[in-house]
């Protein structure tokens, strides 16, 4: 096989894995303390944040949370939406010591408790509008309730009490960046209840060195600004929206969440050249696109795309419609979340591709049977690298099932070629077994999104009266017209034409909308549910 996108990327900036997250943060304050860091969008007028005064809050803040008690290693939880003060408050607890277990701000009060009480978290930093109706007095590991904006329950403080000049010493460093934990992000949950996912301080900084390429067309500089929809509570806004970023000197534009016509209004207004989407919200940009409502006038260079798989024919559609390439990214919060990203260079760019592993990190195609597949072949990635996590929190089994030997099973499908070029066809665990073939969902559903009348879809399968394995559809069509045009019959005419019999739907069903996880991804057990 060539190695020429494997051997791209074979060097870092420095070494990375023996620094803090807080301490690279702070060094990029240092040096850039006149430009602006973070623009927060969700404030009227929308808030400026220089590096020197981002730098100087973050201190503020740790110091505080010294000096009421949050010892090293106690966890602080974050439930907050995208806001300046998520991204003090992370680097804050780190710098503190503390480990930041970020929370989505769409959880009902069920897995709030569940992620705090599973974590043990001693201190939540939130909004008093998303703890409205929310009881949190069963957890008694929780000590302190820190509010943003709007006033919190009964003994919450606000944040801004935080922002006071002290002088209560931080902690000593802790000696080892390799093992101490960060974050403790929570999986989202698509099978079985989330995990604590264990990322050290040298997984989220090398992921991020591993993730800026050098002499590459389309490199990230200083001079870049990114827009950042995609919540940071999540793993890749985390890291490659918020982290990444900073690290690099980089401007920051927050928006709360994805909103379509204000996020094209930014990308002119703000000077943005860097964005993260996953395909829901490349699906709107390609349809404003296509309605003449992308603007004509911005400077985008290139868009990254991760967190779900990213149909070809979507791919195709968007950089014919607003001329921007898409660099595609592969990875999982288990992996900090980077282990591929593809190419611009014109000799390798495959938007439908992953692109190559990142450096440092080692990657094996194997069969059922744990031997290696030709070239071509599909089989499961299997991963090595400093940036995979050092296990899940409190769940020994659940760890020794992906980790082994030091090598992380990542139950994706991929097929690799002679370039080096990784395609990820789909999760084994979502794979359907129809009459001994197997069936990848995103394969179906790639074909389903190139008819013009579908506008989102999902496939998983179901066991029949025989207790065969059928693929079954669901279907979001674009408006009324195409709902009063389009049958069941039509659609599976649609996906035999392109694919071997078998692949095709045997039922189709029609929905207003798809169950998703904030990044994208298709919650399948959800769709299961409706059959």
């Amino acid at each position: 096989m060539a190695r020429l996108a494997e051997g791209i990327r074979t060097q870092l900036y420095d070494s990375p894995e023996g620094k803090f997250v807080h301490d690279v943060v702070l060094d990029a304050c240092r040096r850039y303390e006149s430009r602006v860091a973070i623009v927060d969008t969700s404030c009227v007028p929308a808030r400026r944040l220089t590096y020197a005064a981002y730098a100087e809050l973050v201190e503020r803040v740790a110091r505080s949370f010294v000096a009421a008690g949050i010892k090293p290693g106690e966890m602080i939880g974050i439930y907050l939406p995208n806001c300046w003060e998520y991204g003090v408050a992370f680097h804050a607890a780190t710098l503190a010591g503390a480990v930041p277990t970020t929370m989505n701000p769409t959880y009902r009060q069920r897995e709030i408790q569940y992620q705090m009480e599973t974590s043990g978290a001693v201190a939540l930093v939130s909004d008093g509008v998303l703890l409205k109706g929310i009881d949190l007095s069963e957890l008694p590991s929780l000590r302190q309730i820190y509010t943003i904006r709007a006033p919190g329950p009964a003994g919450s403080q606000p944040f801004d009490l935080l922002f006071k000049f002290n002088t209560t010493p931080l902690p000593e460093p802790a000696e080892d960046p390799k093992e101490t934990l960060a974050t403790l992000p929570f999986s989202s949950g698509t099978t079985g209840l989330p995990k604590g996912v264990m990322l050290s301080h040298s997984n989220l900084v090398t992921n991020v060195y591993q993730t800026l390429t050098l002499g590459e067309a389309g490199a990230v500089t200083g001079d870049d600004v990114f827009l950042c929809f995609l919540p940071l509570y999540h793993i890749y806004g985390l890291t490659i929206g918020l982290n990444l970023p900073l690290m690099r000197g980089c401007t920051v534009v927050l928006m709360p969440r994805f909103d379509c016509e204000r996020s094209l209004q930014i990308i002119v207004e703000e000077r943005v050249s860097l964005t993260l989407c996953v395909p829901p919200t490349l699906l709107a940009y390609c349809q404003a696109a296509e309605q003449s409502k992308f603007p004509r006038e911005h400077h985008l260079r290139w868009v990254k795309s991760g967190a779900a798989p990213l149909a070809p024919e979507l791919a195709r559609r968007f950089t014919e419609s607003t001329g921007i390439p898409i660099r595609q990214g592969y990875g999982m919060t288990e992996a900090s979340p980077v282990t591929h990203v593809g190419f611009l260079s014109p000799e390798l760019y495959r938007p439908d591709s992953v692109g190559g592993p990142v450096a440092m990190t080692d990657c094996r195609v194997l069969d059922a049977e744990g031997n290696a597949v030709a070239q071509g072949e599909l089989g499961e990635l299997v991963m090595s690298g400093p940036q995979i996590m050092k296990g899940y929190w409190k769940s020994p089994d659940a760890t020794a099932a992906v980790l082994r030997d030091g090598w992380y099973w990542s139950g994706d499908i991929v097929r690799v070629d002679e370039q080096g070029l990784y395609y990820v066809v789909d999760r084994r665990k979502e794979m359907i077994k129809y009459k001994g073939f197997s069936i990848a969902p995103a394969e179906v559903e790639s074909v389903l999104l190139e008819h013009p009348a579908v506008r989102d879809c999902g496939v998983v399968g179901r066991t029949d009266a025989s207790g065969e394995e059928i693929p079954c559809a669901f279907v979001v069509l674009r408006d009324t017209e195409a709902a009063n045009t389009q049958t069941e019959d039509s659609l599976k005419e649609f996906v035999s034409e392109r694919l071997t019999n078998y692949k095709m739907p045997r039922e189709v069903y029609f929905v207003q909308s798809l169950p998703r996880t904030a990044s994208g991804k298709i919650l399948r057990r959800d769709l299961r549910k409706l059959l």
